[in-house]
Protein backbone atom coordinates (compact mmCIF):
# COMPACT_ATOMS: atom_id res chain seq x y z
CA UNK A 1 0.00 0.00 0.00
CA UNK A 2 1.26 3.18 -0.70
CA UNK A 3 1.31 6.06 1.45
CA UNK A 4 0.55 9.87 -0.41
CA UNK A 5 2.15 12.63 2.34
CA UNK A 6 1.51 15.56 0.27
CA UNK A 7 0.17 16.06 -3.77
CA UNK A 8 -0.10 19.13 -6.12
CA UNK A 9 -2.39 18.75 -9.02
CA UNK A 10 -2.78 21.38 -12.08
CA UNK A 11 -4.89 21.46 -14.90
CA UNK A 12 -2.27 20.47 -18.24
CA UNK A 13 -3.15 22.76 -21.67
CA UNK A 14 -2.68 20.62 -24.31
CA UNK A 15 -2.63 23.23 -27.33
CA UNK A 16 -2.06 20.70 -30.20
CA UNK A 17 -4.86 18.37 -28.68
CA UNK A 18 -2.81 14.94 -28.58
CA UNK A 19 -4.99 13.43 -26.31
CA UNK A 20 -8.56 13.88 -26.00
CA UNK A 21 -10.29 15.19 -22.69
CA UNK A 22 -8.22 17.07 -20.46
CA UNK A 23 -4.83 16.39 -18.90
CA UNK A 24 -3.58 16.85 -15.52
CA UNK A 25 -0.12 16.76 -13.84
CA UNK A 26 0.20 15.28 -10.53
CA UNK A 27 2.91 15.67 -8.00
CA UNK A 28 2.66 12.79 -5.46
CA UNK A 29 4.89 12.74 -2.68
CA UNK A 30 5.35 9.30 -1.49
CA UNK A 31 6.16 7.89 2.41
CA UNK A 32 8.19 4.78 1.13
CA UNK A 33 9.56 1.85 3.96
CA UNK A 34 12.75 1.44 4.68
CA UNK A 35 13.00 -2.10 4.03
CA UNK A 36 11.61 -1.72 0.55
CA UNK A 37 13.71 -1.82 -2.48
CA UNK A 38 12.41 2.30 -4.10
CA UNK A 39 13.22 3.63 -0.60
CA UNK A 40 15.43 6.16 -0.61
CA UNK A 41 16.75 8.86 2.36
CA UNK A 42 16.33 11.62 -0.26
CA UNK A 43 12.80 10.80 -0.54
CA UNK A 44 10.72 9.36 -3.33
CA UNK A 45 8.01 11.12 -5.51
CA UNK A 46 5.67 10.49 -8.22
CA UNK A 47 4.68 12.94 -11.18
CA UNK A 48 1.79 11.16 -13.15
CA UNK A 49 0.04 12.44 -16.10
CA UNK A 50 -3.23 11.76 -15.84
CA UNK A 51 -6.46 12.24 -18.32
CA UNK A 52 -9.89 12.92 -17.91
CA UNK A 53 -12.38 11.58 -20.45
CA UNK A 54 -16.15 10.24 -20.27
CA UNK A 55 -15.44 6.43 -20.97
CA UNK A 56 -11.26 6.40 -20.94
CA UNK A 57 -10.02 8.13 -18.07
CA UNK A 58 -7.11 6.90 -16.46
CA UNK A 59 -2.89 7.26 -16.02
CA UNK A 60 -1.19 8.05 -19.10
CA UNK A 61 2.10 7.94 -18.01
CA UNK A 62 4.26 8.02 -14.57
CA UNK A 63 7.46 9.14 -13.38
CA UNK A 64 9.45 7.86 -9.88
CA UNK A 65 11.96 10.43 -9.05
CA UNK A 66 14.02 11.32 -5.90
CA UNK A 67 12.92 14.03 -4.35
CA UNK A 68 16.41 15.93 -3.62
CA UNK A 69 18.18 14.92 -7.04
CA UNK A 70 15.06 15.04 -9.05
CA UNK A 71 16.49 11.42 -10.55
CA UNK A 72 14.49 9.46 -12.31
CA UNK A 73 14.58 5.96 -10.85
CA UNK A 74 13.69 3.34 -13.01
CA UNK A 75 11.49 1.22 -11.63
CA UNK A 76 7.66 0.61 -11.90
CA UNK A 77 4.42 0.02 -9.94
CA UNK A 78 2.58 -3.26 -8.93
CA UNK A 79 -0.75 -3.42 -10.88
CA UNK A 80 -2.18 -2.55 -6.83
CA UNK A 81 -0.14 0.17 -6.41
CA UNK A 82 -0.88 1.64 -10.01
CA UNK A 83 -4.65 0.91 -9.30
CA UNK A 84 -4.04 3.35 -6.47
CA UNK A 85 -2.18 6.08 -7.57
CA UNK A 86 -5.10 5.88 -10.31
CA UNK A 87 -8.02 5.74 -7.40
CA UNK A 88 -6.44 8.83 -5.55
CA UNK A 89 -5.91 11.52 -8.62
CA UNK A 90 -9.55 9.95 -9.85
CA UNK A 91 -10.83 11.45 -6.76
CA UNK A 92 -8.59 14.63 -6.49
CA UNK A 93 -9.00 16.14 -10.30
CA UNK A 94 -11.72 18.68 -9.25
CA UNK A 95 -8.89 20.34 -7.35
CA UNK A 96 -7.32 21.47 -10.42
CA UNK A 97 -10.51 23.14 -12.03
Amino acid sequence: MLTITSYSVELVKDPFGILPGKRYEFILDLEIPEDDELHSEMGIYVRVVYRSQEENSGIVKYEIRERSSDRYIEMDFEDEELAEIDSFCREHLAEAE
